[in-house]
Formats: structure tokens, sequence, C-alpha cells
């Protein structure tokens, strides 16, 4: 079985290194991973999506329109904006968090008043999770990715819990791996 998973959120949120650990986490389960990622202004707040396909057998790293089974989204309008590759029936998981894009900032466009709204009417499963506050309440407002990579990974039964603690030691410098190993434990433990 092959698993589509597409993150997406805004330059800065971290959606670049949760995307290489769910990537190194699946390739050290013996999976065949291809990973792709556009980000293109990210430095200056913009667009951030990275597409990660495992399973036995993967020939292309871009997930097509309807495909995905997981949206693992940084930021609200972002999960809008590419919700189009989700399959009917797919998982939205979904930062509670807004940020308001460079247009909306300088008046060329409106950001829309209830995306969680607009995002409900999706013929998905749609969750809410309020990464933001989880990793506030640890301390630091940017372990936000690992939170989600935790929401994400009790979603992936094919993974081990052993596996993701082995990619975040590997990966996080150890002055933040304390930080962020209880970042991905909120995460693995939020409803």
């Amino acid at each position: 079985m092959i698993t589509n998973i597409l993150l997406c959120g805004v330059g800065g949120q971290g959606t670049l290194l949760a995307s290489n650990l769910l990537a190194e986490c699946a390739m050290r389960e013996g999976f065949d991973v291809k990973k792709s990622e556009v980000h293109g202004m990210a430095q200056r707040g913009g667009s951030v999506v990275s597409h990660v396909r495992f399973g036995p057998a993967i020939h292309s790293p871009l997930i097509r329109k309807g495909e995905a089974d997981i949206l693992l989204s940084f930021e609200e309008l972002e999960a809008l904006r590419w919700s189009e590759l989700l399959k009917p029936k797919g998982l939205v998981l979904v930062n509670r968090q807004r940020i308001l894009p460079m247009s909306v900032s300088a008046g060329s466009s409106v950001y829309p008043a209830d995306v969680f709204a607009l995002l409900e009417k999706l013929p998905a499963q749609v969750q809410a999770v309020p990464a933001l506050d989880m990793a506030k309440e640890l301390g630091n407002p940017k372990c936000v990715n690992v939170v989600l990579l935790g929401v994400l990974a009790r979603r992936l039964p094919g993974i081990k819990r052993e596996t993701w603690d082995a990619g975040l030691r590997e990966r996080i410098p150890a002055k933040l791996l304390d930080l962020n190993l209880k970042a991905f434990e909120r995460g693995w433990n939020a409803q």
C-alpha cells in the first residue's frame, strides 16, 4: 500500500524539517520513499509544500490531485490552498494558526473570515490541532512542527514509535532535543 502525505505551511514554520523526518523514518522502516518540496519565497513567509510518498515501490515524488491520504497543514489557509490534492475521505490535520500572506498585509487581498468552516465542507475528515498553543505551553512556539509531526505519527501505523524517537535524536540538535521530544510526545498524545 502506498501512503501519500502532503505537508504545507508558511516559510519559517519548520515544514521541511517535518517532511525530512517523515521521509527518513519511513526509510528506516524499509519503505521506498520519494519526496518533493517547493519553497519559493519561504524565507519571506511564502507558501511551503512537501510531498512525501512511501510504500513498497514509489515511482514519482509528486502527489496528484485527489490522491493525498493525509494533508498535514501548519497554517489554516495553506490547508485550503492545497486541499484539492486530498483524496475523498482523506484526513486533514490542521494547525489552528493564521499567518497573513504578504498580499493580505499589503492590502491587495483578504484573508477569508472562517477558513476552518470552509475546510469542514470538504469531503474529508478534518481535525483541528491547537499545535501552536501546545508548543507555547512547552515554552517554545517554534516546536509547532514537531507537535504536528507527533499528531501525524500516531496515525501512521507503518512507522513504529521508536523509529520516530531515533529519527528525532539523529536530526535535532542536542540543545533542542529534550524540548522536541516533549513536543513530539505532546502531539502523539493529542486526541
